[in-house]
């Protein structure tokens, strides 16, 4: 053990609260695989919660090699991946797959592994990072509204556009992310107002053209507005099932909660493993798991600011806030959603929820974060030799 930690640097808090909620998150996976089982009729339980310890030991690794990763060399390898994912995007878009009988095609299928992958997910991380490099570049110079269209805002609603017919809500996520971002960033308020203003335009045209097309792009639109309807009729009780069980869960939860694996609504209520698993949560272990959870969050935003304040560099500033608090801000809305706060939109609860894509990005996200902490750029910037990923991201 003590040979590990040797090996493990970086911010030791986020790491902890990372291993606790990874711990924790076989409690009610466990728990709510019961529904998977009996939806696909194979009975076995215990294959979900290896599946789902796989998916971990997979993101632990991944974020065990990239806390390794001095944090400036992830400038040239935004600029490497961001046109791998576009085309990931597109690919997605044209081919991909659904899952548990979705409507969107928001997955694409790995060649000869079986493994299906969420792009999205994944451009979200490419694309923050891309931003974090460009407005660090950027830092304390006077520019133009028209210099910062086509090496920021053009790859931003490219990415956007690819991700918005099939997951609004990731989309939506992104370009708030993007947009606390480059205030951060000292974006002038007036450019910012422009592009919130083009953004609202292009939204509208979108369901415009969605509506007129509804073959193109089927029950999109009408899912969005059906959501929204559901969430502001209070009145209609039966108008969305899978709050209605949410609250129900909640309600049975008490303080203390039934116990571990006595979720009564896990049985009914869908994506009871994975978009509300919150519920469960509150229904197995109280309001004290409930907000013990919630505290986990909170501590790990508290130990994000606390890493972007003590960051040696503009970038790792910048990295730390694009990429470390999109899981925070999902985190709140899946917990948002469960107690009807917000319209269902189908986020996860990262690193609690099963499903290997959310997992996987998170830790890579996290990774990132605990190399900007570690202040791995110091040692780096000592070394006499250029790197080629800082050629190529000086020179685009």
């Amino acid at each position: 053990m003590k040979t590990l930690f040797q090996h493990i640097s970086g911010d030791r808090t986020i790491w902890a609260v990372l291993a606790l909620l990874a711990l924790f998150s076989f409690l009610p996976v466990y728990s709510a695989s019961s529904n998977l089982a009996y939806l696909y009729g194979d009975g076995d339980t215990f294959r979900y919660l290896i599946k789902h310890a796989a998916h971990l030991l997979l993101g632990f690794a991944i974020l065990y090699g990239v806390h390794r990763i001095p944090y400036r060399y992830f400038k040239g390898l935004s600029v490497i991946a961001l046109p791998v994912v576009i085309v990931l995007l597109v690919i997605t878009l044209s081919q991909g797959t659904t899952i548990d009988g979705a409507n969107a095609s928001r997955w694409i299928r790995v060649p000869f592994v079986g493994v299906t992958f969420q792009t999205s997910t994944l451009a979200a991380v490419v694309l923050l990072t891309y931003v974090a490099r460009y407005l660090s570049r950027i830092k304390d110079k006077t520019v133009t509204f028209k210099e910062t269209i086509l090496p920021l805002w053009v790859p931003v609603f490219i990415v956007l556009a690819l991700i918005l017919p099939a997951n609004f809500s990731t989309a939506a996520i992104i370009f708030a992310m993007v947009v606390v971002l480059v205030f951060i960033g000292g974006y002038p308020l007036r450019y910012l107002g422009v592009v919130l203003g083009a953004g609202l335009i292009l939204l509208t045209f979108f369901i415009l053209m969605a509506k007129a097309f509804p073959d193109v792009f089927p029950n999109r639109v009408d899912t969005w507005i059906s959501r929204i309807e559901n969430f502001t009729d209070k009145q209609d009780t039966e108008a969305d099932y899978q709050i209605e069980k949410a609250k129900i869960a909640i309600a049975s939860g008490g303080l203390t909660g039934l116990g571990p694996g006595k979720s009564v609504q896990k049985n009914f209520l869908p994506q009871s493993s994975s978009d509300f698993i919150y519920a469960i949560i509150v229904e197995e272990f109280g309001l004290g798991g409930a907000l013990t959870l919630m505290f986990l969050y909170l501590l790990l935003l508290f130990r994000l600011v606390i890493v972007a304040h003590k960051a040696d560099s503009v970038f790792g500033k910048l990295l730390v806030v694009g990429v470390g608090l999109p899981m925070i801000f999902q985190a709140m809305i899946n917990m948002a959603v469960a107690v009807e706060l917000f319209p269902v939109t189908g986020q996860t609860l990262p690193l609690i929820s099963s499903g290997g894509t959310s997992i996987w990005m998170t830790c890579l996200a996290m990774g990132m974060v605990l190399s900007v902490s570690a202040k791995r750029a110091v040692k780096a910037n000592t070394e006499q030799e250029e790197n080629p990923l800082d050629i190529l991201s000086e020179a685009l």
